[in-house]
């Protein structure tokens, strides 16, 4: 029975979850179905279940409230108290100025970040422990206060309010020194590109002064070799013609100006030297840096340096150690001083570069911390190897997975040289004295005439519709908008507020600003009204949970399972210029002109619906954003294997998604120069015996198969990021850790098994070229409808740009949903009334198509009462005349 025992047992198994994980009202309730299940009890009925999680969860609030409260110190309170009370002469109050992020990226900006890191450290709420508080329920509060009015949380309780206060500041203190270091690299490589120009066009302007110094010293050459003058004459023949002094000089300027390009590239930094000396002292006293073993000459440096110094003898004990071969002839004089200009240079250098590798990390920050320090630790490991083994079907025992890689490549090998010789689009050539696969081709499929047909059909008989209905229309039939929540959590809805946040969705993805879709008779349409709807209401969390609830509906539909099953997907990058001064974009002159651009770097799987995005300043150089999106994704869909473009792979990311139990992909430009990798010496793999000559150590993954694990456990555990994870195995950006090495070793394993189905089997290169296609038919559809502003992208934060691409991709996905729910009943029609379509052309129709759908002009929030309860509209008829061919006849 349900009373009694069982509800104490839940309520104390409730309490736990939600302090220690805070698992969403949803998420709960399953859970407790499956624990009463367990319990073999009798379920109670489900409002009594919904009302006792409302309980707990308001009950369980209340007590962090009150927790955290009671941790602040009256002057503590005095500070929260003071920064939701506007200054005299001030327009803002103290709270919304300190969570605006920065958005210069010079070294002005730099110096205001600093400043702003400088006024939220002060308020001392740093050291208030917070760790025994979930962090999603420490996110969800901050979350409150950064997006909703400030006088909204000056009404709130005050607990509560204090509590919010506390966290949020606490939030902005690791974002904002995140702002600063984000800051400081954009400059360097700004200073970088400046002073390389500045280099160029002292040497453009000194190029007459090279050329009458280069004549002098020609016409010089030339009296040496006139065989006439002999050589006790030649000296005064020289200065005869040419002045000694004027010689000299020639020859000083030629030195000059003739210096090597590594000594060039060096001296270029002089040009901006001024500036780094600017806010390289502020800079390091204000943010701790710490690094690892290797890097104490680094450190002791920038110990140094942060201190006041005046040119003369504290110099004299500056450290050296640190300073590259190159640069020691410029900040080490020949009386052996220290020049301080040049020192401040190179210092700044190897930090950036340290940085970057995080060999120097700031521990409290959390994009730029040690990834190291993100594995799990011992006893945690302890605690959940089994449970990760179990999940990425893993054995404790090395050897045993050995053996199985083994035959898995053994069995490729073999399969691939047996049919070499029926294999027309696989040769062997030598080249270079090596035998090399080479790959011929794919030619594009023939499209048959009933295809054709079948896609005419489609785009005839597909009703038409403006883009503003068709998501009303599909919020009918999936309720999507219902997972658009208020930011403070509260209960209430609003009358008509779907259509307010299809409303905003719509300008959002279409790039239009409110505006344009807002009415001034309608108040769920009032400009009001959808600014303070998208305010509280439109978030990233929300988004994914609505983007959630699409792919799932789209998923149930029988046609998009001809499609896919979810299983497969590929990646991808969509490039928007971003014509603001922002520090989230980068120059990349191939694909954003003069001006800076971002990337939104998602995810479609092979249903056509994409899962998954995120936003990547300028251009993508690492392919470990792949695996960062599928350990992220929040959606039903489980893809395993993933394809993608040809780009930055590596044997260790080979390593890392064979690790966690993916199937990377990548499209091959070019197989011939792809090293083949074979486990032993034993197996004979006929023709192939020649191209597996390079041999896999497994002595490397035996001897690191336990930490192997735990780096797969910390991926999977979300304990460390996937983009970061390379920053683990690696010294520097190139030489690899122990750990590095045995990562390596495993992905040579899987990516030769790839290239051996890529050499071997056609439909295999001709299915991820498939998948890549489908990426690339989204992104088409995504230029059409993201027309507003001529395509460009107009936010400044990262979290604007996210929310704004996010509401992108979940109108595409709406477009795809409504697509195939139609294309459904136009196959069923035409099997009812004419030939029963081919699956086979029936699987290659696609549902990124527009044509049909009206993107520009009309934004009308209005369904017929029919679709409003789930109805369709009727399909087109291609034969009927048209109300204007009806007129004129």
């Amino acid at each position: 029975d349900f009373a009694g025992v069982e509800v104490l047992h839940l309520t104390r198994w409730i309490y736990s979850s939600l302090l220690i994980k805070d698992e969403r009202p949803i998420v709960l309730f399953d859970l407790i179905i499956k624990k009463l299940s367990d319990r073999k009890t009798i379920l109670p009925g489900a409002t009594v279940l919904a009302r006792l999680i409302v309980k707990f969860r308001e009950h369980l609030n209340n007590l962090v409230y009150h927790k955290l409260t009671k941790r602040l110190t009256p002057e503590h309170k005095t500070t929260l108290a003071n920064l939701l009370i506007i200054p005299e002469n001030k327009r803002k109050t103290p709270l919304e100025v300190l969570r605006t992020p920065p958005v210069h990226d010079s070294s002005k900006g730099l110096l205001t970040a600093l400043d702003r890191l400088e006024t939220i450290k002060n308020l001392n709420m740093g050291s208030i422990d917070t760790r025994d508080i979930p962090s999603r329920r420490l996110d969800t509060l901050a979350r409150h206060a950064l997006l909703t009015w400030t006088g909204n949380i000056a009404k709130l309780s005050e607990p509560r309010r204090y509590a919010t206060l506390l966290v949020t500041i606490q939030y902005l203190e690791k974002t904002a020194l995140d702002d600063v270091l984000d800051i400081f690299e954009v400059v360097m490589s700004g200073l970088g590109i400046k002073s390389r120009n500045k280099r160029r066009k002292e040497r453009i302007r000194t190029l007459k002064d090279l050329d009458a110094a280069s004549i002098l010293l020609g016409e010089a050459v030339s009296l040496v070799l006139d065989s006439s003058i002999t050589d006790s004459e030649l000296r005064n023949a020289i200065f005869k013609h040419i002045q000694q002094s004027t010689l000299q000089q020639a020859r000083d300027s030629v030195h000059e100006l003739t210096s090597g390009i590594p000594k060039e590239d060096i001296e270029s930094w002089t040009y901006v030297g001024t500036t780094i000396q600017r806010f390289l002292s502020r800079l390091l006293q204000k943010i701790p840096f710490e690094g690892l073993p290797n890097m104490k000459p680094v450190l002791a440096a920038l110990a140094f340096y942060q201190k006041p110094h005046k040119k003369g003898k504290a110099w004299k004990s500056a450290p050296t150690e640190f300073i590259p071969s190159d640069w020691k002839s410029l900040v080490i004089l020949q009386n052996k001083e220290i020049d301080p200009h040049y020192y401040a240079i190179c210092l700044e250098l190897e930090l950036q570069n340290a940085l970057k590798k995080r060999e120097v990390f700031v521990v409290e920050s959390p994009r730029y911390g040690d990834p190291r320090a993100q594995l799990l630790s011992d006893q945690n490991w302890l605690a959940v190897r089994d449970t990760v083994c179990r999940t990425l079907d893993w054995s404790l025992d090395p050897k045993v997975e050995l053996e199985h890689l083994q035959s898995k490549l053994d069995q490729a090998y073999t399969l691939t040289s047996h049919q070499l010789e029926g294999n027309t689009t696989l040769r062997m050539e030598l080249q270079d004295g090596i035998i090399t696969p080479i790959i011929t081709p794919l030619e594009a499929l023939e499209i048959p005439v009933r295809l054709r047909d079948l896609q005419t059909q489609m785009e005839s008989r597909l009703p038409e519709v403006d883009l503003s209905e068709m998501m009303l229309e599909m919020q009918a039939f999936c309720g999507f908008a219902d997972e658009f929540t208020n930011v403070s959590e509260g209960k209430e809805r609003l009358p008509d507020l779907t259509k307010s946040i299809c409303a905003i969705l719509t300008a959002r993805a279409c790039n239009i600003g409110l505006k344009a879709v807002s009415r001034a008779g309608d108040p769920a349409l009032s400009l009001g009204r959808l600014s303070w709807v998208q305010q509280n209401y439109l978030r990233t969390e929300t988004i994914i949970k609505a983007n959630a609830k699409l792919v799932e509906a789209h998923s149930m539909l029988p046609l998009a399972q001809v499609w896919g099953g979810g299983e497969i997907a590929s990646a991808d990058g969509i490039r928007f210029v971003v014509p603001l001064k922002t520090i989230h974009a980068r120059f990349n002159r191939k694909y954003f002109g003069s001006q800076r651009g971002i990337t939104y770097y998602n995810f479609t799987s092979d249903q056509f619906t994409g899962f998954h995005g995120m936003v990547i300043p300028g251009t993508l150089r690492d392919s470990l954003y792949v695996l960062s999106g599928l350990l992220e994704q929040q959606t039903s869909l489980k893809p395993m294997e993933i394809m993608t473009d040809t780009h930055g792979y590596s044997d260790m990311v080979f390593g890392l998604f064979h690790l966690l139990g993916y199937q990377f992909s990548p499209r091959l430009a070019d197989v011939g120069g792809t090293r083949f990798w074979r486990l032993g010496n034993d197996t004979d793999y006929g023709e192939l015996q020649q191209v597996a000559r390079h041999k896999i150590k497994p002595q490397l993954i035996s001897e690191n198969w336990e930490d192997l694990l735990r780096l797969a456990g910390s991926l999977k555990l979300g304990a460390i990021r996937a983009v970061d994870v390379m920053k683990v195995l690696t010294r520097g950006n190139t030489t690899p850790t122990s750990l590095g090495k045995a990562v390596a070793e495993l992905g040579r394993v899987a990516k030769t098994l790839h290239v051996l189905a890529y050499v071997n089997d056609e439909s295999y290169r001709r299915r991820i070229v498939l998948q890549l296609n489908r990426g690339e038919g989204r992104h088409s559809l995504a230029r059409a409808i993201y027309h507003g502003n001529k395509g460009e992208m107009r936010q400044k934060y990262r979290e604007g740009m996210e929310d704004q691409l996010g509401a992108l991709g979940l109108m595409l996905n709406v477009v795809v949903l409504w697509n195939t729910r139609y294309m459904s009943a136009i196959l069923d029609w035409l099997e009812a009334t004419e030939e029963k379509p081919v699956m086979e052309d029936v699987e290659r129709i696609s549902p990124l198509r527009h044509s049909h759908i009206n993107v520009l002009g009309r934004y009308h929030f209005e369904l017929s009462e029919e679709v409003e309860l789930g109805g369709m509209r009727p399909l087109r008829d291609p034969d009927a005349l048209d109300a204007f061919e009806t007129l004129l006849g």
